[in-house]
């Protein structure tokens, strides 16, 4: 059964070597996930959750990251898989329409805390919960993305594979028990993105949640059902109907999909990266002034339309889904961060102005190829009647053209100082490059407060 193969693989890696590049992705994807959930510690939902929980704060050895608090171990990954979610800054596994780091990582670093484990065993709790929730998202997809959002769906399972790592290392039956039960608590719905609410980013947190306790309970004997990924009634015919199993761990322990994760370069829904990418592109390359365009074609794959092709955002979460919006102010302001969703940026009428110049197609080539690309044509048209296009075959920040370990470390500094403070995040920063040398409680996370 697919999730005994996993569970061999999860065993094993409790006391795996592993090759220093692999590693060196992992501390990469870990200080991206802290890039993204320092962003999301002021915003909705961690702080209603935090305010929702404080009776049962103060308590335990699990960080709530910005808080100065403690937890227990599945408090803490609820709380902060769903705020490092919330700024859209976390990294992506493009093959599987996923997001892993939000769950894996919350999971991992709550039961790390609480059991006082190395930065190593906690890296390699993070790796295992990437390469088995990164293949079986992608054996799912496209058609789990229709209705499911897989960072909620396959998050569960990815949490519960970091979590027995750590739980119950080299026990490979307890890894098994800890997925399988994790997978039959697998949720999130599309519809979560259509509406200014909370629930998308709590999908992450609660795939974080499922996985430690999962991952706790299996450590003490708590049974699940083997064959629930590829069973008549399981996972796959459930959520995907065609899952395509062949070949879902080859690689597995050798082939790391670690090494091929999307770290984001803009503060939106990664489906309209490539189109404010290429626009950008036009308008540097063409030292265009914004005054002059006429009109912007974008021409991307159907998914990307489905998802953000809303053209009146209204508050800051719909115009992180609103291609129109991202691009317009990509085009203006030359970037697309956390000041884009600033009260004074979506009343700004000068973007309103330049979205109603854009023009959204779906275009049968590029939907073909999704989700292995993720492209975007752009053209636009200038007020003389000349045209200047850009075709962007992959997004920046994509394993094409990675940001590399400085640009990183630039991003993790601009997102984390203003919550923390220029002096302590460029602490934390040097620690987390740092954290295989050191016991991962030395980082002093319960003492890092919001500024």
């Amino acid at each position: 059964m697919l999730i005994d193969d996993f569970a061999e693989y999860v065993g094993d890696q409790a006391r795996a070597t592993l090759a220093d590049d692999v590693m060196h992705h992992a501390r990469r994807a870990v200080i991206d996930w802290f890039a993204a959930l320092m962003a999301g510690v002021p915003m909705a939902p961690g702080r209603q959750l935090v305010a929702a929980h404080q009776t049962e704060t103060g308590v335990g050895r699990s960080t709530l990251v910005g808080h100065a608090t403690t937890a227990f171990p599945g408090l803490a990954a609820w709380i902060n898989g769903s705020a490092s979610h919330a700024a859209e800054f976390d990294d992506i596994f493009r093959d599987a329409i996923y997001h892993p780091g939000c769950p894996t990582i919350a999971a991992a670093l709550a039961l790390a805390e609480h059991r006082d484990a190395s930065g190593t065993d906690f890296l390699r709790a993070v790796i295992a919960g990437y390469e088995v929730s990164t293949r079986i998202g992608a054996a799912i997809q496209p058609a789990h993305y229709r209705y499911f959002h897989t960072t909620g769906t396959v998050g569960c399972i990815g949490a519960a594979a970091a979590g027995s790592v750590l739980t119950a290392p080299g026990n490979a039956r307890a890894a098994a028990d800890a997925m399988a039960t994790a997978t039959t608590f697998a949720s999130g719905l599309q519809q979560a993105f259509r509406s200014d609410a909370m629930t998308k980013a709590l999908h992450a947190g609660h795939a974080a949640q499922v996985g430690v306790q999962a991952a706790q309970g299996a450590a003490h004997g708590v049974t699940g059902v083997h064959d629930i990924l590829e069973g008549d009634a399981g996972f796959g015919a459930a959520m995907c109907g065609s899952p395509d199993w062949h070949g879902v761990t080859n690689g597995l322990g050798t082939d790391f999909n670690i090494t091929r994760i999307t770290q984001k370069n803009h503060g939106c829904c990664g489906h309209t990266f490539a189109s404010i990418d290429a626009a950008m592109r036009i308008m540097r390359d063409n030292a265009l002034a914004p005054a002059r365009i006429a009109a912007v074609n974008v021409r991307t794959y159907q998914v990307a339309l489905d998802v953000t092709g809303n053209f009146d955002p209204k508050t800051p979460f719909e115009a992180r889904f609103s291609l129109p919006y991202v691009v317009a102010h990509g085009i203006l302001h030359g970037a697309v961060r956390l000041d884009a969703f600033e009260p004074a940026r979506l009343a700004d009428a000068s973007i309103r102005t330049l979205m109603s110049k854009i023009r959204l197609t779906a275009d049968p080539e590029l939907t073909a190829a999704f989700p292995k690309q993720r492209a975007a044509r752009v053209e636009i048209e200038v007020t003389d009647g000349s045209r200047h296009a850009h075709f962007a075959p992959y997004r920046l920040g994509d394993p094409e053209a990675p940001l590399d370990d400085a640009t990183l470390g630039d991003k993790f500094m601009e997102l984390s100082a203003p919550a923390l403070g220029s002096v302590h995040a460029a602490r934390l920063l040097d620690a987390l490059w740092r954290l295989d040398d050191r016991p991962l409680r030395s980082l002093a996370l319960d003492k890092l407060q919001m500024g």
